[in-house]
């Protein structure tokens, strides 16, 4: 996992590179100036030579310097590597969720995407900075202060090799404990953007239903759900601090007992004899020894959770698109024929069971198809099998006559416009959105798209006209305008097959008629596939699909499903009944 990860550090590497090198530099420098100090002590102050005190004073200076200079920089190089590496990997994560097929985001929630993209990387990304600085730092400052500690005094420093097992049994339950805790946290967090991105997108609807508090509520429980995790976690953790004073107290006890029979025994003749100034260097090197002890259980706390983050990460990372161009692409649609064979089609999150069950059609280039049929009855799923949104479970579908998985995938959907029933808008202007058709639209193509589309004229009302600005998700105009600039965007890519999923339900009747008048006007060579609710939107159509449960139930025009389809024709005369009443 480690070396996938580093591998996305990309032109940052250097940085995370060279943070090793002035780390040792500065450790190094850290562990002399208690040598140096104690020869201070011993050979200058105790002795009285001022000559020795200048010169070691002065090397003391010196050397606190140049490790401030090694900190500074391995700080700045540790946090430009982190960072970049950071970036990059959010840049990856980003791009493989571009590449995926409607499968792919299917399987992931978008709150969980959301969560890797952000809390999860910034773990790893703080876990990346501390192994690069941190993790090289605590081993060196522990074997270099043990090596000094053991020139100083061999058998004080045995006290030492006696509480480190007893630090890192300790160390290793504490991490043992809290890694299953926070793999579950970090899963909790996707259920709590759910549930924000969900409040925030229907934010109308709660309010327009007084669900405020209901959706607090909601999003307490998420959060609180996360809070008990975490205090589980903590609890643990807190034996961290209790630990690590233990040994410290523990180890300066002992130096000081130990250390002070030593001096006064220094001058008796004794096994063990030591000087005021080693006594005071031990003393640095314990604080040093048990320091980088407690930065390594920190880091080990660190690594669990960024464990979790990182397998998470490439979860996303190694997800591979359900939707492969071919060895040998096609990259030329010859025209707007569509071609249903024996085609059967299931998602893959709905337990197997079958949306689409051997559907066989054929659809002319150039012509107008209408399709109707019940909530579910799986008009949505049909269409979005044209562009490959989705693979077929078994069949085919071609189009050009030509299979649609043999296609370049771009180069297909180039020539497959698709207005989607959920109609979004991005943050932006209107040309800006309308260019996502053509990204070198003239104004006057716009214009004439909208026209088609019947935007002009709303547009051409507002202040800034073709300039003013749409809010995310186009929350400051209307749906039946969102419909309409939607509308006009898929038209601006003049593909060879236009796809209207329910994307004219929130205009008007005669403006919808206006509409489909100037399809077949403008576009009669585009083949138009048009899926409605409402009979009059496709009753003019060349053909008309009548689907049922997720099998085609009649096809043919207005006169011979009348005579042939029941279920159209109760439809027709339910709607016509409602307009007659209305009319009344």
């Amino acid at each position: 996992m480690i070396k996938k990860l580093f591998a996305y550090a990309g032109e940052y590497k250097k940085f995370a590179i060279a943070t090793p090198f002035l780390v040792a530099g500065e450790v190094i420098l850290e562990i002399l100036i208690p040598l140096i100090m104690a020869e201070l002590i011993d050979k200058g102050i105790d002795a009285g030579n001022m000559n020795l005190i200048v010169k070691y004073g002065v090397m003391l200076v010196v050397f606190a310097m140049v490790a401030l200079f090694f900190g500074v920089a391995s700080g700045r190089t540790a946090a430009l590597g982190s960072t970049g590496f950071a970036k990059n990997l959010r840049g990856a994560m980003f791009e493989h969720v571009q590449d995926y097929s409607f499968a792919n985001i299917d399987k992931f929630s978008t709150g969980s995407i959301v969560t890797r993209l952000t809390t999860d990387v910034s773990n790893v990304q703080m876990a990346f900075q501390m192994t690069t600085r941190m993790a090289m730092r605590a081993p060196m400052v522990l074997i270099f202060a043990l090596v000094a500690a053991f020139r100083i005094d061999t058998q004080l420093s045995l006290i030492f090799l006696g509480v480190i097992p007893f630090l890192a049994i300790g160390l290793f339950a504490i991490v043992f404990k809290t890694f299953p805790i926070f793999d579950k946290v970090f899963k909790k967090y996707d259920n709590l953007n759910n549930v924000v991105q969900e409040n925030l997108y229907g934010m109308r609807v709660v309010k327009s239903f007084n669900r405020q508090e209901f959706e607090t509520e909601k999003f307490k429980g998420a959060s609180n759900e996360i809070y008990k995790d975490f205090v589980r976690a903590e609890k643990i953790l807190a034996f961290n601090a209790p630990l690590m004073q233990i040994s410290m107290y523990a180890c300066m006890i002992m130096l000081s007992w130990f250390g002070a029979r030593a001096i006064v025994a220094s001058g008796n003749d004794a096994v063990i004899g030591l000087s005021t100034g080693e006594l005071i260097g031990l003393f640095t090197y314990v604080m040093q020894i048990l320091m980088s002890l407690m930065i390594i259980s920190m880091l080990f706390v660190m690594m669990t959770m960024a464990k979790a983050s990182g397998e998470r990460i490439l979860e996303i990372i190694e997800e591979v698109s359900t939707l492969q161009d071919p060895e040998n692409p096609i990259y030329e649609v010859k025209d707007g024929s569509v071609d249903f064979e024996n085609v059967h089609f299931r998602y893959m999150n709905r337990g197997g069971k079958e949306v689409l069950n051997g559907i066989n059609l054929h659809i002319e280039s150039g012509q107008t198809i209408g399709i109707i049929g019940a909530t579910g009855s799986a008009k949505s799923s049909l269409v979005q099998l044209i562009p490959r949104l989705y693979d077929v479970a078994a069949g085919s579908v071609k189009v050009g006559g030509v299979d649609v998985r043999d296609y370049h995938v771009e180069s297909l959907r180039h020539q497959v416009a698709f207005v989607l029933q959920k109609n979004t808008l991005f943050s932006g202007t209107i040309k800006e959105n309308l260019r996502w058709g053509k990204e070198d639209a003239t104004d006057e193509e716009i214009k004439k798209v909208c026209e088609l589309a019947c935007a002009d004229e709303f547009i051409q009302k507002m202040e800034n006209g073709y300039d003013t600005y749409i809010e995310q998700g186009g929350t400051n105009v209307s749906g039946g305008q969102r419909q309409r600039l939607c509308i006009a965007r898929a038209l601006l890519k003049n593909p060879k097959i236009l796809i209207l999923d329910d994307s004219t339900s929130a205009v008007d009747m005669k403006t919808d008629a206006m509409i489909r008048q100037a399809f077949k006007e403008e576009i009669p060579n585009t083949t138009k596939i048009i899926i409605a609710q409402r009979i009059a939107s496709v009753q003019d159509a060349d053909q008309i699909i009548v689907m049922d449960d997720g099998k085609l139930s009649a096809v043919g025009n207005h006169h011979y499903l009348m005579e042939n389809s029941d279920i159209y024709r109760e439809v027709y005369e339910s709607q016509n009944k409602q307009g007659g009443e209305a009319d009344e």
